[in-house]
């Protein structure tokens, strides 16, 4: 399943969403290539969706979650990948 949280996260002059698969990166890819959004828009297990595409992506299927369930069902499947934090020098 495609899970896309409210677009809340300002940066770039633009608020955006957070979209992952519970299933499969495999989903998540293709998912966005319907949407139409760059592989740049992957970050580690997420795509940044910009809020003119929220309702596309819903439209193709995407389920509407808030931030704390998109967050413990990626969790769940096993596809969370955490940025890892820089040691010190």
């Amino acid at each position: 399943m495609i899970l896309i949280d409210p677009p809340l996260w300002p940066a770039r002059g633009r608020v955006w969403s957070h979209m992952v698969s519970d299933e499969s990166f495999q989903e998540l890819h293709a998912f966005a290539a319907d949407l139409g959004l760059p592989p740049r828009a992957f970050e580690r297990d997420h795509y940044d969706v910009p809020s003119e595409l929220y309702g596309a992506a819903v439209t193709l299927g995407a389920e509407e979650v808030g931030c704390q369930e998109l967050l413990s069902r990626l969790t769940r499947a096993g596809l969370r990948r955490r940025k890892f934090a820089r040691a010190q020098a």
